[in-house]
């Protein structure tokens, strides 16, 4: 995919930085979540075209990558929450963790379907109580989604109305499978056929944290660390607030 042309000089610029301090041109591998998939897909290849490694990665759901390299399984850059990177730290399966991005959750409909009221939590919970189907992700916007609903009292209610999905819930709406879904907002915004309303309410709205780690086996560790200080830096701002996250 094409880099953004507005920032495009300074992001190739710090990436000639970080070509002189990296090691010699290699493969990086990477296990990354899919909510920070729409920065990433464009700041990745600046940094693989300036450096000249080469930066294989794999999309994986948030609370599968804990398991997976909890289990053994080594990469050189993992990208998941920062609750998640905590923990794998925490066992030493990785040796560092910096904030990348923040993501709030999004809620969207199939394109051409009218757009309900989620002003606040009392108008989306209305909304939801009408709606005949509703899809949720098996990550963190599904986690506490459900514990919301719990809160409001309405979860009985609403069971069987859920589909839960752990792939694009905006392919599930595309498709016409649900009504009305929510996941990160940087994992809607893109998706075609549907249309997304925007953000949870600020009275409703929950902030994740996506932080990445060098793991502490990692076969290029001066690769990976030089394509997290690319990540995380302030040049790299552009690409993730135009996904709809914000610096983390």
């Amino acid at each position: 995919m094409g880099m953004v042309q507005t920032g495009a000089v300074a992001l190739f610029s710090l990436a000639a930085l970080l070509a002189a301090g990296a090691s010699e041109a290699g493969e990086i591998t990477v296990m990354s979540t899919v909510a920070v998939r729409e920065p990433y897909v464009e700041l990745a290849p600046a940094f693989e075209r300036v450096t000249e490694n080469k930066v294989t990665t794999m999309w994986v759901g948030a609370g599968a990558i804990i398991e997976r390299i909890k289990g053994g399984e080594i990469v050189d850059l993992v990208i998941g929450t920062a609750s998640g990177i905590d923990e794998l730290n925490k066992l030493g399966r990785l040796v560092s963790g910096v904030a990348m991005t923040k993501s709030g959750v999004g809620v969207a409909v199939r394109s051409g379907a009218t757009r309900p009221d989620i002003s606040s939590g009392e108008a989306l919970k209305r909304t939801l109580l009408a709606s005949k189907s509703i899809a949720l992700s098996v990550g963190p916007s599904g986690v506490y989604l459900s514990g919301l609903f719990q809160k409001w009292g309405i979860a009985d209610e609403l069971k069987p109305k859920i589909k839960q999905s752990g792939g694009q819930i905006g392919d599930v709406l595309a498709r016409g499978d649900a009504e009305i879904g929510f996941q990160q907002v940087s994992e809607l915004v893109a998706v075609k056929g549907i249309t997304y309303l925007g953000p949870l309410s600020d009275d409703i709205q929950m902030i994740t944290v996506f932080s990445g780690g060098v793991h502490s086996q990692a076969k290029n560790p001066a690769g990976a660390a030089a394509l997290l200080k690319f990540l995380t830096s302030p040049d790299a701002a552009q690409a993730i607030r135009k996904a709809g996250m914000e610096p983390g």
